[in-house]
């Protein structure tokens, strides 16, 4: 049996703990006020309420280990050919009225090829011919757009060329975006590629010599504007996206079926 003394210690147990615990959600506040009013300067106190103040401490915040690994997006240069400078291959009807221009065409084509490389992500720069940031200009990648004459040459002019700045400091990539520029711009049009009519002028093209030696660049003639130019002016959506593709493609590394496709040696 239990003496009385003994009976009282175990009476006094329970009053204690309920002090305790009356004593330490007290002190836990006035722990979280002086923490409030010493971490808050008066300028920020009179700001916001003490509900809001109170509520921004005891809720958590988000920690951000996260690192920043977003990269700059790609610079990619178009050239309008002619635009700026000339009108380049004119058309005309039987009284001798220009009804089209090369440059004309030109540019409706480089820019829905920039507007369509913008949409993906990528810097893209719509430059003139002669266009003074092409002196020293640097991007993964540099095509000049242009088409052929107007007149009527053979039944066999009809196509698209493509010559690469050979005069590279990485001749491998400049064969490569060569190879997708055809490749590409075959698969989207249907047009044929028209080797045999290249000419010294696309494969010097002024703005190889221009452009920072790593750009690797290349031009193309997406067509005839004498038998193609139907084709041209009613399926300019086909004939950009042909040129995107084949950018694309280069700048992404992908894929080129082996083709028996010629080359041109000037």
């Amino acid at each position: 049996m239990e003496t009385s003394s003994r009976r009282r210690v175990h009476r006094n147990v329970p009053r204690r703990r309920k002090s305790l615990n009356a004593i330490v959600p007290t002190l836990g506040i006035a722990i979280l006020l002086a923490t409030l009013f010493t971490s808050l300067s008066p300028t920020s106190f009179s700001a916001i309420s003490l509900s809001d103040k109170l509520a921004l401490l005891l809720t958590p915040q988000p920690v951000n280990n996260a690192v920043n690994t977003v990269e700059p997006a790609l610079r990619i240069g178009i050239v309008s050919g002619h635009r700026g400078n000339d009108s380049g291959a004119v058309c005309t009807d039987a009284n001798g009225n220009v009804t089209l221009t090369e440059a004309d065409v030109n540019f409706k084509i480089a820019t829905l090829v920039v507007q369509r490389l913008s949409k993906l992500g990528y810097q893209v720069d719509l430059l003139n011919e002669f266009d003074t940031r092409l002196n020293g200009y640097r991007a993964v990648a540099l095509v000049s757009i242009h088409n052929d004459s107007c007149q009527y040459i053979n039944p066999e002019a009809t196509g698209f060329k493509v010559a690469a700045s050979m005069d590279t400091r990485d001749y491998n990539r400049a064969s490569r975006l060569l190879d997708c520029m055809i490749d590409r711009y075959h698969a989207a049009t249907g047009l044929p590629f028209h080797a045999n009519s290249i000419t010294v002028d696309m494969t010097s093209y002024h703005a190889y010599a221009e452009i920072d030696p790593n750009t690797v660049a290349a031009i193309i003639e997406t067509g005839f504007l004498n038998l193609d130019q139907e084709f041209l002016l009613q399926h300019t959506d086909l004939v950009a996206q042909g040129v995107v593709n084949g950018i694309l493609c280069f700048v992404n590394n992908e894929n080129i079926e082996p083709t028996s496709t010629p080359t041109f040696t000037p």
